[in-house]
């Protein structure tokens, strides 16, 4: 139980690691993951480390499996995910892979190099092709069309030479971006001051850009001039545009020639290229079978030149120091480890690991499963326990879907919840292991868990509501009936809305579990279940909060603290049952006590509690309607209470610091002996265990110079440290805390407001509990009688059709705002139910994570990424 209750004693300790040793020693430790290295070397630059060459190294590798990932990807080729988890390989094994990626790399390079050179061969080929089937067509277009020779003989005009020839016009043909084409006509307009004719026509295919292997469209176009001067600018406009200018011969023979050697270039290209994507294609099938594999094994080499970069160098540079954080439980697992790490290693001299003492504040290492990681991580979100401290994710496993469903209550809702998160833990394994990517999907299966609990428990509230799908269930007959006089037969069907006696239609006998069904068709269901609903949210809050504050007293036990169990504990549980445990004891009193019959003899629950407060005991006039009689004794009793309750104030403000004040004076008086006798006694502690930590390596030394076992640990009062003169053995002196009273009363003063005021501030925000299981009620009534009400109402064949889409209408709502809007609303007020009312009882929060040299979390989060 303690190990449930408080999270893992742990210590820090010092490695002592071979060089040769070292990486398979941290590579099983990794393995392990049950231990944090500390950096011993904060101020070093990163780039002056030991083995930041080695990293870079990983880096490099990294960066070329990343290369060949997007290239598997690229051409959708599947890679092999078969779970394999492999060990960190050897550092002989770097230049293995290196030259393996090497290769790789520079094979892909080449496949890429020479697939883009054959895909912009084929590209100019294709648009040459298309070329020479354009101009063709605008050749023969222009000696058909009258109008097309009139306007080329226009652009002659005055040009006629004297022998009464026409001249020649020039023309250059090319491709364009269909895009471009508008103001790529308008500038030649514009430029050649409309001395120039542009015929384009649109390539119907699109043709693939060999660079980024999309799909772009492209126009055909052809422009006729005059002159050298009109040419030139010409192909200026159409270099700036990106035009690519193709040659075309001028006769219809030659380009019929050329037209049949570009379709047979084209063919030839197309089955170099097809030999070359096979190619590309196997290299990339067999990459990607090792591609997850390489990727694990690259960042184990990493992460453990990483932490080999957070370990000190001893003076003779053979052996690397460590220190790091482990849970005392797992000593021996890493003292194994370090064996197994030393025998991979294939060195003769073992690995040491030493506790030592420490001021520091040890990291909290709460283990935990699959159940409780999810209710963990809620804990740790609000914020980390610290050291030692008690856990509340053990009871929230409980508590936190309890109150979630006293909010949510349906047994419906809560069926359809369990129904998911149960389908989500069945297929936990192929889920995880399909590794989708969207955010809403991984948090619902992070906390399957606690939708399953969530679900579970909402149905067992909804069971105790009788309330599915604000229906009742009447499971055992309910105990109300209609007697025979006055309500005859023909009563019930005359009047539609009659009222019940409970001393002549009531059995006398309780429904066996939960509501009876008939309060479903009272009219004053709403004012029984909201008095019920809003008592038992009063008693579960005070019952909340009473178990936060006993589990204060478990750490003021625990870590020695008996001034803060008289001071803080015990005036603080009086003063919650003198203000409102003893309205518990009246909720239960009136229950059991006081039936129907007694309605007006029952007392009033507020305004017995104002009056207890305001010492209000004389309004007894019995024609008051708020009159509440209590007995001399009583009244007595609730004097007490308040007196009580008030004298607790300056119980918890005032006691613990002039206490301390007074401890602190009377220490002063003694603090300079102690200081003395404790700088002898640690000087002759130094002595004495140097002399013995020597004659013991001097004669270790002289018979057995390796003989030094890894599990050889030293006493808890030594610590080992070192420096550039070697280690040696000093004990840890304690430093004398300098007592300040203003602080420490203020602190108090603080605490006792915050504790007070947080009583009756906590005590009506557990009243949410009611507000949203009676808010969450009638919504779920609402959406039933105005929308699948009306579904029952057609009685024919149209009526049945109508009734499918109206309950499918229904079922939406009902998943969508029912089920998922409500219940993220609940988990919310649970979650500050918990953060705030119960938490603050007990738990500070102010620790640090354990987070420990894990490949798991290590390799989890790098995929994440």
């Amino acid at each position: 139980m303690e190990g449930l209750l408080r999270s893992e004693e742990m210590t820090l300790c010092q490695m002592f690691l071979q060089s040769e040793a070292a990486y398979t020693c941290v590579s099983e430790l990794g393995e392990l993951g049950l231990v944090q290295f500390r950096d011993l070397n904060p101020d070093v630059n990163a780039f002056q480390r030991k083995f930041v060459n080695e990293i870079r190294r990983c880096e490099e590798m990294e960066r070329k499996l990343r290369f060949l990932e997007k290239e598997v990807k690229k051409d959708g080729i599947p890679m092999l995910d078969t779970g394999d988890n492999p060990d960190a390989p050897a550092p002989r094994e770097m230049i293995d892979l290196e030259s393996t990626f090497e290769k790789l790399e520079n094979e892909m390079k080449e496949v890429n190099a020479n697939s883009e050179a054959l895909k912009k061969n084929f590209l100019e080929l294709t648009e040459l092709k298309h070329i020479l089937r354009k101009t063709q067509t605008f050749f023969e277009e222009a000696m058909h069309d009258p109008s097309m020779s009139d306007e080329t003989m226009g652009l002659l005009g005055d040009d006629l030479p004297r022998s009464g020839q026409p001249l020649r016009l020039g023309f250059v043909a090319g491709v364009i971006l269909r895009e471009r084409i508008p103001p790529f006509e308008r500038l030649l307009w514009r430029a050649c001051r409309g001395n120039v004719f542009l015929r384009q026509a649109e390539i119907e295919s699109p043709l693939e850009d060999p660079v980024t292997g999309d799909q772009v469209y492209k126009s055909v176009f052809i422009i006729f001039f005059q002159g050298d001067q009109l040419k030139s600018r010409v192909k200026k406009i159409c270099e700036g545009f990106r035009a690519t200018l193709y040659p075309c011969p001028e006769t219809q023979a030659e380009r019929r020639e050329m037209a049949i050697g570009v379709m047979t270039r084209i063919e030839d290209l197309n089955t170099v290229l097809a030999q070359t994507q096979d190619h590309r294609h196997r290299v990339l099938v067999a990459a990607a079978k090792n591609v997850k594999v390489w990727f694990i094994k690259v960042r184990k080499i990493k992460a453990i030149y990483h932490t080999l970069n957070m370990f000190n160098l001893d003076v003779t540079h053979k052996c690397l120091i460590a220190e790091c954080w482990c849970p005392v439980a797992d000593l021996d697992r890493i003292q194994q480890a370090l064996r197994r790490g030393t025998e991979r290693s294939g060195s003769s001299v073992p690995s040491i690991l030493n506790r030592m003492n420490t001021k520091q504040v040890p990291p909290t290492y709460n283990r935990s499963n699959k159940l409780t990681q999810g209710f963990q991580n809620i804990v740790d979100a609000y914020g980390v326990a610290s050291y030692r401290e008690v856990n509340p994710a053990i009871f929230t496993v409980i508590t936190f879907p309890f109150l979630f469903a006293v909010m949510f209550g349906d047994m419906g809702h809560g069926l359809i919840m369990f129904t998911f998160a149960l389908y989500i833990v069945l297929k936990e394994k192929q889920l995880g292991a399909r590794r989708i990517e969207d955010e809403i999907f991984k948090t619902f299966f992070e906390g399957r868990y606690i939708i399953l609990l969530m679900g579970a428990f909402s149905i067992y509230t909804g069971l105790i509501y009788n309330d599915i799908f604000s229906k009742s269930l009447n499971l055992f007959g309910s105990q109300w009936f209609a007697p025979d006089e006055p309500y005859s037969s023909d009563t019930l069907k005359k009047f539609e809305k009659l009222q019940l006696n409970p001393n002549e239609s009531y059995t006398g006998v309780p429904y066996p579990i939960g509501l009876d069904p008939v309060w479903q068709m009272s009219l004053n269901k709403i004012a029984f279940t909201n008095s019920m609903k809003m008592k038992i949210s009063i008693i579960l809050g005070i019952t909340h909060m009473f178990f936060g504050i006993s589990l204060s007293f478990l750490n003021h036990r625990y870590f020695q603290k008996p001034l803060n169990v008289l001071c803080d504990f015990l005036p603080s549980m009086l003063f919650l049952f003198c203000m409102f445990g003893f309205l518990v004891l009246r909720i239960f009193h009136k229950w059991v006590n006081y039936d129907s019959n007694m309605t007006q003899e029952a007392p009033s629950l507020l305004i017995g509690a104002i009056n207890m407060f305001l010492f209000n005991y004389h309004d007894d006039h019995p024609d008051n309607p708020h009159t509440y009689h209590i007995s001399p004794a009583l009244k007595g009793f609730q004097c007490f209470l308040v007196v009580v309750a008030a004298l607790c104030v300056p119980w918890m403000m005032l006691v613990k610091p002039f206490y301390l004040r007074h401890q602190a004076r009377f220490g002063q008086l003694f603090a300079a002996r102690r200081r003395r006798a404790r700088k002898l006694q640690d000087d002759a502690n130094v002595f004495e265990n140097t002399r013995r930590f020597i004659r013991g390596a001097e004669d270790e030394f002289k018979h057995q110079p390796l003989s030094v076992q890894s599990g050889d640990l030293l006493t808890q009062d030594q610590e080992v440290v070192h420096n550039d003169t070697g280690p040696h053995l000093h004990q840890e002196g304690e430093e004398e805390e300098v007592f300040d009273f203003s602080e420490v009363f203020v602190h108090q003063v603080i605490h006792t407001i915050e504790f007070c005021l947080g009583c009756i501030s906590h005590t009506a925000s557990y009243l949410r509990l009611w507000a949203l299981s009676l808010a969450h009620a009638q919504l779920s009534e609402v959406l039933w009688s105005m929308v699948l009400r009306n579904g029952f109402r057609i009685q024919s064949v149209g009526g049945a059709v109508l009734l499918v889409f109206v309950f499918m209408f229904w079922a939406c709502l009902t998943i969508a705002v029912l089920v998922l809007m409500e219940g993220l609303s609940a988990f919310l007020h649970a979650l500050r139910l918990h953060w705030v009312e119960f938490q603050s009882k007990f738990y500070s929060g102010a620790g640090y994570k354990f987070q420990p040299f894990c490949f798991d979390q290590m390799l989890e989060h790098s995929a994440d990424d």
